[in-house]
């Protein structure tokens, strides 16, 4: 694994070298046309060093004195020394190119002093430019873990808030069930039917992150008449929906909770004409669903309390969209959830 990573970071500074080699060529094509060729080799040459040693700076040398307290006060002189030695380096990399007939012997150096001084620029230009090339590699590299983690832990808190509200969803809809098995209902082994067609849904079809809008409306609908087999005819639902494309996808059980809350803290409360209105509308991305319930007010009282299906929808919608609107009023004795999302803006 390690010899892996190394391999990949020496890989990246032969990439650069070679950025470096021909941004070399580029200009002495332009300043040096008539010993282009010459100069061709002798950059391609130098750029060998210059890879190798740009490599050992950057990768052990410059963290080896970050991490070494005890160098902080000689780090700038080793530095420079080690910048000397890394022209040094390419004045001696220089004359065994010529040794060898790698290297044109373009101009003459009266001492090692001189060739060492005329390589310095040379030198300090290649580790500004690998220096730059590194922080903005650097840079990409940390904003895409960044990225990466948030969208992990994204992922994880969604399935936390799924976790919760699941069991919730479940917990309740077996509460009533045990209220028909109580009352000896005929309607008992009804609902224990639905429900298992229910669990088959979740077990099976919202594993993945999408669902087609045709099993959303499946599962309402079966939800739908699993509550209603608890209550005589005098319960009103009237539940419609217009989408035009019924295979377009969305987050699994996503609607579930509004329709949940009409049920618990609505109609189950309403003394008298309890009704619920069910609508949604899919038409260019563009998703309405609409949830209108009858409730049993006190003293007229209007005040909003989310609950925690409701609450861990708000949060899901949040770690989902980016152009979103969950509305929920309450006047006199009816309750409207309303929710609009673009489906174009999942995150």
């Amino acid at each position: 694994m390690r010899k892996n990573r190394q391999r990949k970071k020496f890989t990246f500074y032969i990439i650069i070298g070679a950025i470096f080699l021909f941004l070399r060529l580029l200009d002495d094509g332009v300043t040096n046309p008539g010993t282009f060729w010459e100069r061709c080799v002798n950059n391609t040459w130098l750029t060998f060093y210059l890879i190798v040693n740009n490599y050992v700076l950057f990768e052990y040398t410059v963290p080896f004195f970050i991490r070494s307290w005890k160098t902080a006060l000689t780090s700038p002189v080793l530095l420079f020394i080690h910048f000397l030695f890394y022209s040094l380096g390419i004045y001696a990399w220089r004359a065994i190119g010529i040794s060898l007939h790698t290297y044109y012997s373009l101009t003459t150096d009266s001492s090692i002093e001189e060739g060492v001084t005329r390589q310095l620029p040379y030198s300090l230009g290649s580790i500004i430019f690998f220096l730059i090339a590194r922080y903005i590699f650097d840079y990409f590299r940390l904003r895409q873990v960044t990225q990466q983690l948030t969208i992990e832990k994204q992922q994880a808190e969604l399935g936390y808030l799924k976790s919760q509200t699941n069991p919730h969803f479940l917990f309740n809809t077996l509460n009533n069930i045990y209220a028909l098995t109580l009352e000896k209902s005929d309607r008992a082994p009804e609902s224990v039917l639905r429900l298992s067609k229910i669990l088959r849904f979740m077990l099976y079809e919202t594993t993945g992150n999408y669902i087609a809008v045709e099993n959303e409306i499946k599962i309402i609908n079966d939800y739908v008449e699993l509550e209603k087999l608890r209550y005589d005819e005098g319960l009103n639902v009237n539940f419609n929906y217009d989408v035009e494309d019924m295979k377009q996808s969305i987050p699994p059980l996503l609607l579930i909770p509004l329709v949940e809350n009409a049920f618990k803290h609505g109609v189950s409360e309403t003394r008298s004409a309890p009704f619920i209105a069910i609508h949604l509308s899919i038409k260019k991305r563009q998703l309405i669903f609409g949830v209108k319930n009858s409730v049993n007010t006190l003293g007229g009282e209007t005040k909003v309390n989310e609950n925690i299906g409701l609450t861990n929808l708000r949060r899901q919608l949040e770690l989902l969209y980016s152009d979103y609107k969950l509305s929920l009023s309450q006047e006199k004795s009816m309750f409207t959830a309303t929710l609009n999302i673009n489906l174009a803006s999942h995150v």
